[in-house]
């Protein structure tokens, strides 16, 4: 029988280093697990982001495809860990096509865990043992990292007050997560805070090499976690938040944004 993890989010919770720590150790990891990421079925998760802007029928049914396709070409392994923070949809803050804001991911979160745990049936039989795997934050700092990310990779104008004053009734990722477990059940769901694995030598990973059971001998062996996408300074969300409400061009905005990471501020963790 296959065991499937599915690490589907959440965004800003650490899963970047997660992903770049079994990318790193992946043939180390291979007696227990299959890990494929980001690279290994893009298609599939960018539809997954784009359906949850544009949720019709039809952007669920490409995404549908996509998984399917990436599924068919997959050599069958006892353990597999697919990892996507895009399986829970689009980044609060985000906007839909008819301009709302994202506000939750549960919606778009929970009618793509259902599609991804009937391809995978459908894949690897009904039998299949299939366990959703989510990463959280602390809420305060979670949006904070969120609105830091928002600076830089879109137009967003609000400073952080406005911006978290926009999601009074906004759940924080545990509470999104235990929203999935009751919707999902009997599918177990299993959660990691990014508060408690940040800081270790394997960062949030540690807790899928708890599930995998890999000895602490070959764990003592693997690459360290690296620092990924750290957060801004301070003065360097500042620079993007003044840039956003510039009056440059789509293309200057991303080029002086671009200067201002090569050349700004040493950046700080968040």
């Amino acid at each position: 029988m296959t065991l499937v993890i599915v690490h589907a989010g959440y965004h800003k919770t650490g899963t970047t280093s997660l992903q770049d720590f079994m990318s790193a150790n992946r043939d180390a990891l291979a007696p227990w697990v299959a890990y494929f990421g980001k690279q290994d079925f893009f298609g599939a998760g960018a539809d997954a982001r784009i359906y949850a802007q544009r949720p019709f029928p039809w952007r669920l049914a490409r995404f549908r495809r996509s998984l399917r396709r990436f599924l068919r070409d997959l050599p069958d392994q006892p353990v597999i860990l697919l990892s996507r923070e895009t399986f829970s949809g689009g980044m609060p803050g985000h906007h839909r096509v008819n301009g709302e804001m994202m506000t939750s991911y549960y919606g778009p979160s929970l009618r793509l865990a259902r599609t991804i745990i009937s391809e995978l049936r459908r894949r690897f039989g009904r039998d299949t043992e299939i366990v959703f795997f989510y990463t959280t934050r602390e809420r305060e700092a979670w949006i904070r990292s969120v609105h830091g990310h928002l600076l830089r990779s879109i137009r967003l104008t609000d400073d952080f007050d406005t911006f978290r004053n926009r999601f009074p009734a906004l759940a924080a990722p545990a509470e999104e997560a235990e929203r999935m477990r009751g919707a999902l059940a009997p599918v177990p769901v299993v959660t990691a805070a990014l508060e408690d694995w940040g800081a270790m030598r394997e960062g949030p990973a540690g807790a899928v090499l708890n599930m995998l059971g890999v000895p602490e001998d070959v764990r003592a062996t693997l690459a360290p976690v690296s620092c990924a996408n750290t957060g801004q300074s301070a003065d360097l969300r500042e620079a993007f938040l003044a840039l956003n409400r510039s009056d440059l061009s789509k293309a200057d905005l991303k080029a002086a944004k671009a200067r201002l990471i090569e050349d700004g501020p040493v950046l700080s963790p968040t």
